[in-house]
């Protein structure tokens, strides 16, 4: 497995990957080299899923998730070299919402800016009962542009991203478990052992029948609801043929757990 600068790659079971990002000394924030190495990864995946069922996004340490854009670094940048830059942090979010694996945010400290949208841009949410989090962009004169005011109002409504895009206000694990960015939220102690709990879980399914609904799911938001059945119903058919679908049968007559292959 390659070795990062900036993120740690860790494997606590079989079929699930862990991506850790590891600036601790600077709250995990996303300087250049992170968003090439998020951006590298999280493309592999598009092409090849490496035997991998699904993903956890942590930070390093008991602070932070990610602090978002390393500000010091930024400090001087010409226009030219920011625009540069956001460019690779746009097509590592791209890469994060198009990836075809599961992908559990496992949040355990301060997510604020392009950490809160990393966040949202994950499948679903486990966050430390002392995790807190911010879109202030506004207050630095810019905006959310890593994906915020879409995915966090998809998971939240129109009116909360916008209060709290608008105004920059930070909130609390619990207030975004309430609003609908968070699933779970966890003791600190066991945040890691629960995320890791159900992306085992996940990874003892079919993989082609979780990353078929999955897709379904994320496409057919934004379609008709017509056209998602539609939509629906190939991502089914694609499983029909499959050996894994023959398996999950005969597990279930011979009463035992299947033994699925992805294929």
């Amino acid at each position: 497995m390659r070795k990062y600068e900036t993120i740690t790659l860790e494997t606590p079971t079989p079929h699930v990957l862990t991506i850790v990002m590891d600036r601790p000394s600077a709250a995990n924030a996303m300087n250049t080299q992170m968003g090439l190495e998020l951006m590298e990864v999280f493309e592999g995946f598009l092409v090849d899923t490496q035997d991998l069922r699904c993903l956890i996004l942590t930070g390093r340490g008991d602070k932070a998730f990610c602090a978002g854009g390393d500000l010091k670094e930024r400090k001087g940048m010409t226009d030219k070299q920011w625009l540069s830059q956001h460019a690779i942090f746009e097509r590592m979010v791209r890469a994060i919402v198009g990836c075809p694996l599961p992908l559990v945010a496992a949040v355990n400290g301060a997510a604020y800016g392009g950490g809160c949208e990393v966040t949202a841009a994950c499948d679903f949410v486990y966050a430390s009962e002392t995790a807190r989090f911010a879109l202030p962009e506004v207050t630095l004169g810019i905006m959310p542009g890593a994906g915020g005011t879409q995915n966090l109002a998809r998971a939240v409504g129109a009116r909360r991203a916008k209060e709290l895009i608008l105004s920059g206000t930070p909130f609390s694990a619990a207030e975004a478990a309430e609003w609908g960015l968070v699933n779970k939220v966890c003791a600190p102690e066991t945040l890691i052992q629960e995320a890791e709990a159900i992306a085992t879980r996940i990874a003892e399914n079919a993989p082609i029948s979780v990353r078929q609904a999955k897709q379904s799911i994320q496409r057919g938001l934004d379609m008709s609801i017509w056209d998602g059945l539609a939509f629906e119903i190939e991502a089914y058919n694609r499983m029909v043929p499959t050996s894994d679908r023959y398996e999950g049968v005969l597990a279930y007559n011979e009463k035992r757990k299947p033994r699925f292959k992805g294929e």
